[in-house]
């Protein structure tokens, strides 16, 4: 035999630079180095100009500290919301932003004058502002990089901070359209407060955690009971887990429709009242059920219980405090009040009541008569004049103190000496709310404080706020006012807007359906003020004139304009400025936030965004944060959401499901995970999890994703590859093979699934549909089988053409619908085909959704067929395994005729099942032989034709012939 010819020179296999090892940490930051060079998103923004509009509006996250994974995750999917909306087509121009103001950044300050030993209110508040104004500056610096890093595609160079003096000004205008409608309102009433950082809470700002308390009952002795004579002399038994609240107590509150029951200690003969249900509980923390010498005498005990009464019959009973020897505030009588908030789930059935400490408590003491007496002080301890623990007391302490309200505490030592203290034990398990920032408990503390009333009529609609050029002026929605109240219309506008995914609009509703009004004030100076003139008796300056020389201020000065220097200035000739006292509180946090939309998305700071937001995205925990305040500020100023849909998602969990947190050392870094795997890593794993509920990473996690990756990778360098040269399209074919079609059917349907991803924001979905069709529409099916025919068929054979048609719609297509996902592979793809256009100043972010042709073919006669070829390659698999053959190519196979669908040779079906040969038998079984026929030294298949192994079969021969003519 004659020495057979090497014929690798004669098979076109794939050629590309695209490398298979990706190398994205080392990459991508030269491709964002080109997009900036480029000015990609202003590009952008002048392709798109004229186009529908998308508008998601960014959330501001906090400016303080590194990005963690969550904010990865929450910046990724606002990434591909916008870039999803561009790619169909969209104008969808995406505004950072930034929440600068507020009591982190302020505590963040303080930290460092304390390591200086530097007392903050030694500073000058212009001075401190600035501090925590270039503070909140450089971490806004320092997360945009982060972000940038992570390939987001927004206006870098424009963002929105709420410390921005137009976006101060904004906000106070925003407020003085609450003012000028009178919907804000000055009052006391109980508000979460932080002793540690001495200002009032809203919800948002505090979390739960499980803590131990003390639990005390505590003896009333009543005075008076015109219903009940009996009860005259007797004691009323109160339970409490804040032992710090007896100081300031006022009433009691009894259940009119509760049965309680009269009891005397069989040893001094000293009457307690109980409620029914609850006495035995009662007993055993009071240890009565235990003191008796003999089994015979508790039953006697038992027996003995006296009267029983009706909650009602204790209408006018009046009771004194325990340390009613300290005279003043403590010998006034505590009545006995009727409260239907009064259960029987625990404790004794009577409420000691300290309206100063309890939402309940301040509104039945207030219905009769009672007012707060702010005893406790701003940073938790007693008034210096405070008969009970004021003053030079040297047991005083924060009533948070955990020792202060111990059993052997001065609060316990001293009822336990006046005789009223019946149990104390420190062993009281609940939840209780701590400020997320100090980690402090907070308490209930009634203060002067502004409101935005929920469920009083609005008017909303009656304003005209003056307010600078570009400054988010008000826009008029309404021809006539809307009378509603705040909560109304803004569980009307829930109900309006689309939520994705759909409990969050219950859990909204939940919020708002429940929530008190509103507290705007906070007690700090790192914020927007609060411009308003209040008079002696409590009212309010209403002066539009007034308000617009206040804003118009500070959009040139910032919040530091608002001082009490300039009091006659912002006043004017039309008022006195010794009839008015400048307000130094400042607004909530979330009230800046909730105003964002309305100078990001209206005036012409930024002339491409419009009001009102498509979309807001942020995670579940902003159902009472932003989406929350945004939807109130918004309903009381404009009577509606300023957003029509609201994406919710969930949290980053470790690998084992449990919360991160740097003392466990289970916290993902996302800068740490650019530098090893690269941005797109992290952005193929945010966009492949299920989002919407809470979800995992880890390191396994993180190899998975990038095995994903590289599959992909692998699709698009094969493309790459098998169109090195191609330059025609799928209309220079004359004859499209069935198999083709059927494959650009396959990518029809692909194509409508990822138009409904992206129309629901289903996110995974999306990612999987692509990852999915890669993986086993196209690598281990499609270009499997056609291999053969690009690596052997002749370079113009009418089928090789077909099939890089069809590999040219596959690539254009494919490369748009990863480019949101992998934003620097695809761009890396897109320019290494097409490098001109990276010349040109192009990018593949650039392009419109797909045009996909629509073909008809019968597309379940072809999933009969895959599923055949399934059962094929599963009998395939044993002798391959033993060595009986090394491949398929090998393999003579018998199908069962039945399943083998109508229209297809045996000849076809070896080539679709890459086999020597297929015959159809009688038997349900699939069967496989060796096959004896010979190896082409082409193409490697083996076939009867060919004589001997290394001839050519007959199309190798006139491939090879025609080559070496033409050479």
């Amino acid at each position: 035999m004659s020495e057979q010819r090497d014929y690798r020179d004669t098979v076109f296999l794939p050629k590309t630079d695209f490398p298979m090892k990706a190398g994205l940490p080392q990459k991508e930051p030269g491709i964002l180095a080109r997009w900036q060079e480029i000015g990609l998103y202003d590009k952008l923004r002048e392709e798109r100009a004229g186009r529908e509009k998308f508008i998601l509006h960014d959330g501001p996250p906090y400016a303080n500290g590194d990005m963690h994974i969550g904010h990865a995750l929450n910046r990724i999917l606002k990434d591909m919301v916008v870039r999803s909306q561009t790619l169909l087509g969209k104008d969808a121009p995406f505004v950072p932003g930034w929440d600068c103001h507020g009591l982190p950044i302020e505590w963040k300050v303080e930290e460092q004058y304390r390591k200086a030993k530097r007392d903050k209110k030694e500073v000058p508040p212009k001075e401190f502002r600035a501090e925590c104004r270039a503070y909140a500056q450089g971490w806004v610096d320092v997360q945009r990089g982060q972000l940038k890093r992570l390939g987001l595609m927004a206006d870098f160079d424009h963002p929105y901070l709420t410390m921005q003096f137009e976006s101060e000004a904004t906000i106070v205008s925003e407020l003085m359209k609450f003012v000028e409608a009178g919907n804000l309102y000055r009052g006391s009433k109980p508000v979460m407060w932080s002793p540690v950082e001495e200002t009032a809470l809203a919800e948002a700002e505090v979390e739960y955690e499980d803590i131990v308390s003390t639990q005390i009952d505590v003896a009333f002795e009543i005075v008076e009971c015109p219903n009940v004579p009996e009860l005259v002399g007797a004691h009323a038994v109160i339970w409490t887990t804040t032992p710090w609240t007896i100081p300031v107590n006022q009433a009691i509150a009894y259940g009119p429709e509760v049965e309680y029951q009269i009891f005397t200690f069989p040893l001094d003969r000293r009457k307690y009242l109980i409620a029914r249900p609850l006495m035995d509980a009662c007993l055993e923390r009071l240890q009565m059920v235990n003191i008796f010498p003999s089994e015979g005498s508790a039953e006697a005990f038992r027996r003995a219980r006296g009267t029983v009464i009706k909650g009602s019959d204790l209408a006018g009973t009046v009771a004194r405090h325990p340390m009613h020897h300290l005279g003043g505030f403590y010998a006034a009588p505590r009545p006995f009040l009727p409260g239907d908030f009064v259960t029987t789930d625990s404790g004794t059935g009577l409420v000691h009541m300290a309206p100063d400490h309890g939402e309940d408590d301040f509104e039945l003491c207030k219905a009769n008569g009672l007012e707060p007496v702010f005893a406790v002080m701003d940073d938790g301890r007693y008034r210096d004049d405070w008969p009970w623990l004021g003053g030079n007391d040297e047991r005083r302490r924060s009533v948070i103190n955990k020792p202060f309200n111990a059993p052997e505490g001065p609060i316990c030592s001293d009822l336990r000496e006046a005789g009223a203290l019946l149990a104390a034990s420190d062993d009281y398990q609940h939840s209780y709310p701590h400020s997320w920032r100090s980690k402090a408990k907070v308490i209930f503390r009634c203060t002067p404080q502004w409101f935005v009333p929920m469920d009083r009529p609005l008017d909303v609609g009656d304003f005209d706020v003056a307010v600078p050029e570009g400054f988010g002026a008000a826009i008029a929605l309404f021809t006539s006012k809307d009378h509603s109240t705040l909560r109304e219309i803004a569980l009307r506008e829930i109900d309006r807007v689309e939520f994705f995914p759909p409990k969050g609009q219950n859990r909204l509703r939940s919020m708002v359906e429940g929530r008190p009004d509103w507290v705007l004030s906070r007690q700090r100076a790192w914020g927007v003020p609060i411009t308003l003139f209040v008079r002696p008796d409590g009212s309010y300056l209403q002066d539009p004139a007034v308000n617009a020389r206040v804003v118009a201020a500070i959009a040139k000065e910032g919040v530091d304009a608002w001082d009490e220097s300039r009091k006659a200035e912002f006043l004017g000739l039309d008022h006195d400025p010794a009839d008015y006292e400048m307000v130094t509180d400042i607004l909530d946090v979330w009230f800046d936030s909730g105003c964002t939309h309305a100078f990001t998305l209206e005036g012409d700071r930024w002339p491409d965004q419009r009001w009102p937001a498509d979309l807001y995205l942020e995670g579940s925990d902003q159902h009472r944060g932003w989406f929350q305040s945004s939807l109130l500020e918004s309903s009381a100023t404009r009577g509606r959401a300023p957003y029509d849909a609201v994406l919710t998602h969930g949290f980053t969990m470790d690998a084992r499901g449990k919360k991160m947190s740097k003392s466990l050392g289970n916290t993902i870094d996302p800068l740490k995970v650019m530098q090893e795997y690269g941005a797109d890593i992290i952005r193929l794993w945010a966009l492949s999890v299920d989002f919407t509920e809470d979800h995992r990473i880890g390191d396994e996690i993180l190899k998975g994703v990038g095995d994903q990756y590289r599959k992909l990778r692998n699709t698009f360098r094969y493309m790459l590859g098998a169109l090195d040269g191609y330059v025609g399209d799928l209309s220079d074919t004359t004859e499209i093979p069935e198999l083709e079609l059927y494959v650009l059917s396959l990518l029809a349907d692909l194509d409508a699934k990822m138009r409904q991803a992206v129309e629901e924001y289903d996110y995974n979905t999306y990612t999987r549909l692509l990852v999915d069709f890669c993986n086993e529409d196209l690598s281990a099916f499609f270009f499997d089988i056609r291999k053969d025919r690009l690596y052997c068929d002749g370079a113009d054979d009418p089928q090789r053409n077909a099939y890089r048609a069809v590999l040219d719609i596959l690539f254009h297509a494919l490369v748009r619908y990863a480019a949101p996902v992998l934003v620097f592979t695809a761009e890396e793809v897109w320019q290494t085909r097409y490098p001109e256009d990276g010349e040109q100043g192009g990018s593949v972010h650039l392009l419109d959704w797909p045009s996909i042709p629509q073909v008809g073919v019968d597309t379940e006669r072809w999933a009969q067929l895959r599923t055949l070829r399934d059962r094929v390659m599963e009998a395939i698999e044993p002798l391959r395994r033993d060595k009986t053959i090394r491949s398929g190519l090998e393999a003579d196979v018998v199908v069962p005729a039945a399943l083998v669908p109508d229209g297809f040779t045996d000849a076809q079906l070896a080539e679709l099942f890459i086999t020597a040969s297929v015959t159809r038998g009688d038997s349900d079984a699939v069967t496989v032989t060796r096959t004896t026929d010979h190896k082409c030294g082409r193409c490697w298949r083996l076939l009867p034709e060919v004589t001997e192994d290394g001839a050519l079969c007959a199309r190798c021969e006139d491939v090879v012939t025609q080559m070496d003519a033409a050479t």
